[in-house]
């Protein structure tokens, strides 16, 4: 136990000698290109690290520019459909007018026919009255009228009754 409590200079000097040695082989032979291969891939992390960031970033563009697109759809969807729907109500406003305005075409037209049958059903009325009334007159008379005479009885007849018509 002795000999461990009193180094050997000569020993403590080779091992020295030879640890240094070791480095200055390994150093020339296994660290370059170690500490080469650990910093190569130190980069080639650090450059996968940035294209992460860069995808990353680009994919946050897309998307935000994605997100602005559907919202600019969205809104003209929502535009597209406030401009049908004004112009469905629009179109509905103007057949509802062409149909008013059809049926009041038809309403009058219904209206004039119906006075013009009313007056040529009075003008045949009167012309029956006024033929009857000769009739009856002929019998009260028990002779038959001269046509003409007939014809300008009639037709003083109707004179009459259209001034009386008229007032």
């Amino acid at each position: 136990m002795g000999a461990m409590l009193n180094p050997d200079t000569g020993l403590i000097i080779w091992t020295i000698v030879t640890f240094l040695a070791l480095v200055f082989i390994l150093k020339a032979v296994a660290w370059k290109p170690l500490i080469a291969s650990i910093e190569e891939r130190e980069e080639r992390m650090k450059a996968e690290r940035e294209g992460a960031e860069k995808a990353r970033a680009e994919a946050e563009r897309i998307k935000k520019e994605l997100d602005e697109q559907l919202a600019q759809m969205s809104a003209k969807q929502r535009e597209a459909l406030a401009q049908t729907l004004k112009e469905a109500e629009a179109l509905r406003a103007q057949m509802k007018a062409a149909a008013e305005s059809d049926s009041q075409k038809i309403r009058e037209k219904t209206m004039a026919e119906l006075g013009e049958e009313k007056e040529r059903l009075i003008r045949e009325l009167r012309k029956e009255v006024a033929g009857l009334s000769v009739l009856a007159a002929e019998r009260l008379m028990r002779k038959s009228v001269d046509e003409n005479v007939q014809k300008t009885v009639l037709e003083g007849f109707y004179k009459d009754l259209e001034t009386q018509k008229a007032n």
